[in-house]
């Protein structure tokens, strides 16, 4: 989240915290396709199988906002939250548009769990502009 070489303690922990939580939603994102495709599950192991992807993204959610408690730095805190700001309000007048679109039947039908994606990188391509108004 720090723009600076020198990461301040907040990045650091972020930084510490995130890796992690990535990782664990790779690993279980790819055992969930396994598990829906090869053992095609029904019941509380379809549900679990199911949702178990989504826990490690709650995870990267709630170390976003760690970050933003615990980062002393008012610059890159202001960054943090502005560029989050941006992703929420791309990601939503995208999802907009694109649900009218589909709704007339114009687009294909886009996967709700694209959302984070999408506001992870509209939030990351608001942050070099943000970054050069503090310059």
């Amino acid at each position: 989240m720090a723009r600076t070489s020198s990461l301040s303690p907040a990045a650091r922990r972020y930084m510490r915290r995130f890796a992690p939580a990535m990782l664990t939603y790779v690993v279980v994102l790819f055992a969930s396709i396994f598990v829906l495709d090869r053992l095609h599950p029904t019941g509380f192991l379809l549900w679990a199988a199911a949702i178990a992807p989504s826990l490690p993204i709650i995870a990267v959610i709630a170390v976003m906002g760690l970050y933003l408690v615990e980062e002393t730095d008012e610059v890159p805190r202001t960054v943090a939250i502005q560029s989050m700001l941006w992703g929420i309000g791309i990601s939503l007048a995208a999802a907009t548009v694109w649900g009218f679109l589909e709704n007339a039947e114009l687009t294909p039908h886009l996967p709700s769990f694209m959302m984070f994606p999408m506001f992870c990188a509209a939030m990351g391509l608001s942050q070099p502009f943000i970054w050069r108004r503090y310059r």
